[in-house]
């Protein structure tokens, strides 16, 4: 009866080796790669990464490599479906053309958020990002 019990560790990731995957990371970075490997801990080792940036209906990749990532920063992992990822609708551009309007973005994003964080720790008592409380 065990055995019918799903992973819900590190070992359920043994299915993605070797298989083309997406990863976004904490600070919102979106990798994709071949997963060589993992531990314990789910750090993460793709190779063949590349980094896409997206806006509004284009996309860039910059080629990173092999990429070692510490499993804490991951939020998300999933499987890339190799027959369907040439049918995305987005057109692709060169890096340079794509980097500031992603830059930008992201800018933009960072001030709405210490702007909620601001009014969240004035008016309801909530601990800013990063401050007390916030370490484990």
């Amino acid at each position: 009866m065990d055995s019918l019990i799903p992973f819900t560790t590190s070992g359920s990731l043994v299915d993605c080796v070797d298989r083309k995957m997406l990863v976004v990371l904490r600070d919102g970075r979106k990798l994709q790669g071949v997963l060589r490997s993992y531990d314990q801990f789910a750090n993460l080792v793709l190779e063949d990464t590349v980094e896409r940036i997206y806006h509004q209906d284009v996309f860039a990749e910059l080629h990173r490599g092999l990429f070692l990532i510490r499993g804490e920063n991951v939020v998300l992992l999933g499987e890339i479906d190799l027959d369907q990822e040439d049918e995305v609708p987005l057109r692709q551009v060169e890096w340079a053309a794509l980097e500031p309007y992603h830059k930008q973005e992201v800018n933009d994003k960072k001030y709405r958020e210490e702007a909620k964080a601001q009014i969240l720790f004035e008016r309801r008592g909530f601990c800013k990002e990063g401050g007390e409380g916030d370490g484990y």
